[in-house]
């Protein structure tokens, strides 16, 4: 069974600290990959400043490609809107039945995991690999999970927000974002 641990995110645009986080979890964990899921649409979240979804893929597939344990995928575009990690989960593990799924996860989204759909299956069913984000704290309730576990990783804290408004401004992203993703919005002219 090949281990790939699934990163779900909207991407808006992919940056350092994603990579940072996934090269920490290919590294350090059991995982033999890790596939970026970009999300048309998080349930949770607001989506007036988000960049169509095939945009943001061409952005995670330029971060991505120079690194054989990282992939990018587009599943939920196919899939009913919105998307929910549950339903992803079960159509990627009966689609790569040799694939064994586990979720990477910040910490801060434990704080909202209970609103998830059907997320005590999650639990019961998949490993989750949780990283620290600035100012989330760990809830006791799941560190006493079998399948959860907590990641020993850099606290990033690099906001697509920021970012967004620095190409608005027309300051520089060098640095914030992988070099071919900077020539991607560039030359595109996102978000200005």
């Amino acid at each position: 069974m090949k281990k790939t641990g699934l990163f779900f995110g909207s991407f808006n645009p992919i940056h350092m600290g994603h990579m940072i986080i996934a090269q920490v979890m290919a590294e350090t964990t059991d995982m033999d990959e890790v596939w970026f899921v970009v999300s048309p649409q998080n349930p949770l979240k607001d989506g007036k400043h988000l960049l169509h979804e095939f945009d943001r893929y061409d952005m995670v597939s330029a971060a991505v490609h120079d690194n054989y344990k990282f992939r990018v995928t587009d599943i939920e575009f196919h899939m009913p809107k919105p998307s929910y990690t549950i339903d992803t989960l079960v159509y990627l593990g009966e689609k790569n039945p040799k694939r064994e799924f586990s979720l990477v996860i910040g910490a801060d989204n434990l704080k909202h995991f209970h609103k998830w759909k059907n997320y005590e299956v999650i639990l019961r069913d998949y490993p989750l690999y949780v990283y620290p984000r600035p100012g989330a704290k760990m809830p006791a309730k799941y560190m006493v999970l079998p399948n959860v576990h907590l990641v020993d990783a850099p606290m990033v804290d690099i906001s697509a927000t920021f970012i967004r408004k620095c190409i608005q401004n027309g300051y520089s992203v060098q640095y914030l974002v992988p070099d071919s993703v900077s020539e991607l919005i560039r030359g595109r002219k996102y978000y200005i």
